[in-house]
């Protein structure tokens, strides 16, 4: 009995059986509401708008800056691109693009942290709810870009803006030059004016010297 608390103590002391009484009232009290299980996979549950399920790509919008490669914890996105030059009409030489010949992300090890999409600084990787991938071979949970590719018809649109939240920057800017239509684009350039220059008054070891 040394060291026990009160409640203990008067459990210690109750009646035997008492425990098996309150264990079979937690039962019935149970057995009384109305289940609440979910009939998956005949009732497809109800997401919240920004659960994580699958990486989608959108491969256009993809530079090869390897900003998601180089972020993610557990390594799983693999990258492999080309250089193109592109002939741009009026420039002195040609230019240079990088061209995508690989992504792959490899969902047996990512641990759908979101990382590699708030990285993202062109916004190529999106969140999918689609989680109905599984694969009876861990390999084919190697997705490559065509695959990617195609969650991107799952992806649903973006939430609309709060009207009480602050406007973007785009659209602040776009309102001011709608304001003055004749404005210009530039700033007015006005010469700058120098002041005038005053004489130096000579030191006293330099008087009585010789010009």
């Amino acid at each position: 009995m040394f060291g026990m608390s009160e409640r203990e103590r008067s459990e210690a002391t109750g009646l035997p059986g008492s425990g098996l009484v309150k264990g079979l009232a937690v039962t019935l009290k149970t057995m009384t509401k109305r289940s609440t299980t979910a009939q998956y996979p005949d009732v497809a549950p109800e997401l919240p708008p920004r659960s994580r399920g699958v990486i989608a790509l959108l491969e256009e919008n993809c530079t090869v800056c390897m900003l998601c490669a180089r972020e993610c914890p557990d390594w799983c996105i693999y990258i492999d691109s080309h250089k193109e030059e592109v002939s741009v009409p009026g420039a002195a030489r040609a230019r240079q693009r990088n061209v995508l010949d690989r992504f792959d992300i490899d969902f047996s090890l990512c641990m759908y942290c979101g990382i590699c999409i708030e990285v993202c600084p062109f916004d190529a990787l999106y969140w999918s709810p689609e989680f109905e991938y599984a694969e009876y071979d861990i390999k084919d949970l190697l997705h490559d870009k065509d695959h990617l590719g195609e969650w991107m018809a799952t992806v649903p649109p973006p939430p609309a803006h709060d009207p009480n939240g602050e406007p973007a920057k785009e659209q602040t800017a776009a309102a001011r030059k709608a304001a003055v239509p004749g404005a210009p684009t530039a700033r007015p350039t006005t010469p700058a004016v120098r002041p005038e220059r005053r004489p130096v008054p000579p030191r006293a070891d330099d008087e009585g010297t010789p010009a």
